[in-house]
Order: structure tokens, then C-alpha cells, then sequence
């Protein structure tokens, strides 16, 4: 069996994050990525066609949120398109359990491939729209430019306790009652210039 290889951009950026990841995380990520590219030929799942993009702008960025997970033991991505970022987490993270929420066909379809393909007995795909999602608790939700901070917490605040925004500029945006900002995190993603920034918020 072919094995990928890993690009140095995701090597370097995996050092600079510093991340205590298992052994077979680059590889795993760097099979992630190929795959990626081959359906988005066909599928056109991202914008983004250069594969060191790719690595900055959908692995590292995912991966940049791991220390902030460090308690949880479940997480739903809502509206996680290609899988961003809950395959990325879910490779890096195997004890953690990771269920993946994306309305679109075939971009749920190519999670569940790469699902398959990867190996990732903890990961679950659901094609759904978050806010019809019920029954279900998770003790964290996240979201990668999904929505303003008060759709995130209208759309999925049924689902988790605890939520967390990946957003590019510091938001400002009024917050739904029973809601409050516990943390808003300035991060710096290796090769990346745009800005990012994490926002947690909590139901009090």
C-alpha cells in the first residue's frame, strides 16, 4: 500500500505547533490531504486548490484548537464541510469522540469515505442541519467560519454546554441570553498571515 508523503509545510508546522500527537498523525493527515484533493477535482469542496494551502489553511488551522479541547471527551463540528475541522481533530486526538455535521450530500459523502479510507473508528458523520440535530449531547461544539457568534449559539447551542467559534478577526456580535465570552484567544497559525482567533463561550 502506497504510502503519502508528508509535505514539508505540514512537517514544519507540526513542530512549530508543538502538539503531543501519536506517531501516526502526519501520515494519517497527509493521506487526509490527498484524498482531499483528488474529490475536490470532481466535487470542488474547497476553494483552495494548492496543496501547502491546504496545510495551512485546513490542517494547521484545525489542528491549532487541540489545547483548548484538553478536558473534553466528545465534540460536534457543525457545518464542518470537507470535514474541517473534525477529521484533522479526530486524527490527532484517538480518545477523542468526534461527530461531524454537515447538511451537504457530498460533503458528508467524502467524510464518509475518507472515514473509511482513514480508519477513524472515532468519527461519526451525520448529514443533517444542526438545529434539527436532536437528542444528542456533546460536552463541547465547535465551528470553523460556520456562522456569526449568535447563530452558532441559536443553531447548536442545544447540542453542548460549551462552544467554541474559530473565526478570523475578533467578532463583534451581540450574544444570546444565557450565553456569556469565557475566552477570546488571538492564535497564530505556522504559515498562515490571515488572522485567526478563537472565541469560547459558555451557557451560564
Amino acid at each position: 500500500m502506497a504510502v503519502d508523503p508528508i509535505p514539508p509545510t505540514l512537517a514544519a508546522g507540526l513542530e512549530a505547533l508543538a502538539l503531543d500527537l501519536p506517531p501516526h498523525t502526519p501520515a494519517q493527515l497527509a493521506a487526509y490531504l490527498t484524498l482531499l484533493e483528488k474529490w475536490n477535482r470532481v466535487y470542488n469542496l474547497t476553494a483552495i486548490r494548492q496543496r501547502n494551502e491546504m496545510v495551512t489553511h485546513h490542517l494547521l488551522d484545525s489542528l491549532i484548537v487541540l489545547p483548548y479541547l484538553a478536558d473534553a471527551r466528545s465534540i460536534v463540528d457543525v457545518g464542518s464541510g470537507a470535514g474541517l475541522p473534525a477529521i484533522p481533530l479526530a486524527i490527532a486526538r484517538p480518545t477523542l469522540t468526534v461527530t461531524s455535521v454537515e447538511a451537504l450530500d457530498k460533503k458528508a459523502a467524502f467524510q464518509r469515505q475518507a472515514k473509511i479510507e482513514l480508519a477513524l473508528t472515532n468519527l461519526e458523520v451525520i448529514c443533517s442541519r444542526a438545529e434539527t440535530l436532536t437528542g444528542r449531547s456533546f460536552d463541547v461544539a465547535i465551528s470553523r467560519a460556520f456562522a456569526s457568534l449568535s447563530d452558532f449559539a441559536r443553531l447548536a447551542g442545544h447540542l453542548a454546554p460549551r462552544l467554541l467559534a474559530m473565526k478570523g478577526k475578533i467578532p463583534t456580535a451581540n450574544i444570546p441570553p444565557r450565553w456569556h465570552i469565557t475566552t477570546t484567544q488571538v492564535l497564530s497559525v505556522p504559515g498562515l498571515p490571515a488572522a485567526r482567533c478563537l472565541v469560547i463561550l459558555e451557557r451560564e
